[in-house]
């Protein structure tokens, strides 16, 4: 892919998320709560297809960390069939369904002057990109998140989940498409270089979310003019009282890493 044809082609997914987020704006919250509530029951119905994309990626995987260009760590991450891994990703689907409507809450009001008041609303940002790693149940995490709030979002998962990536964004577009949400309120990304192209078009996208390295975070603030939602450090140790459990202490510290 030429660096011209990335760009025309980004443009052109830009272009269309702007125009799902604006097509979808008197959608109402029952509407997104339904929309959520399809999606799953796509995703389960594509679940051996799925799981067999997911297969692929992790053979792929499987022979990056056998020539040491891939941790262990990172491999396990890659596998959505592990334990109860598939499931919780549907539920949580359901979940962020049975939570209540983030838009449309007063959140401050005051009286300016007579007959002249100022309310604070909560409302949706517009058009997320969003960038993330290995994990590819975090497309479907994600896009319900964002159908939930009412935002529009444009995904891009590491290279090493591709595959799946690519078919769980199938489902949620063939979900959707049984809505009255536009399809292509969802979309999925795969290279650098369409992110690279994606940081240049403020005129549609409205918020990037990096989650990665300090490093990643960095290099996409000082190559876009839109607004990101960096991430600090994270903490980097954890005191442990004299009294407190021992067992509890230790799954909190390990699930902290």
């Amino acid at each position: 892919m030429t660096a011209q044809t990335s760009t025309l082609n980004a443009e052109t997914i830009a272009r269309v998320a702007k125009e799902a987020f604006e097509a979808s704006q008197l959608t109402s919250s029952s509407e997104r709560v339904d929309a959520l509530h399809t999606i799953r029951s796509e995703l389960e119905s594509r679940r051996e297809a799925i799981l067999s994309a997911n297969k692929d990626d992790l053979e792929a995987a499987q022979a990056e960390v056998d020539a040491g260009h891939m941790s262990k760590s990172l491999l396990a991450r890659l596998d959505l069939g592990r334990g109860d891994k598939w499931n919780s990703m549907l539920q949580g689907v359901i979940d962020v369904a049975a939570l209540p409507d983030p838009t449309g809450t007063v959140t401050y009001a005051t009286e300016l002057d007579d007959e002249l008041e100022l309310y604070k609303v909560s409302c949706p940002i517009g058009v997320l990109l969003v960038i993330f790693e290995a994990r590819p149940e975090v497309v479907v995490n994600i896009a319900a998140l964002a159908i939930k709030s009412g935002n529009a979002a444009i995904l891009k998962g590491g290279k090493e989940s591709n595959r799946t990536a690519k078919l769980l964004s199938e489902a949620i577009q063939a979900g959707l498409s049984k809505t009255s949400l536009p399809s292509t309120y969802i979309q999925t990304i795969e290279t650098r270089a369409e992110v690279s192209s994606l940081l240049a078009m403020d005129q549609y996208i409205d918020l990037v979310i990096p989650r990665g390295s300090k490093e990643l975070v960095k290099n996409i603030q000082h190559n876009t003019r839109i607004p990101v939602m960096g991430h600090a450090d994270g903490l980097c140790s954890i005191y442990l009282d004299e009294t407190a459990d021992v067992q509890k202490a230790k799954r909190i510290v390990v699930d902290a890493k």
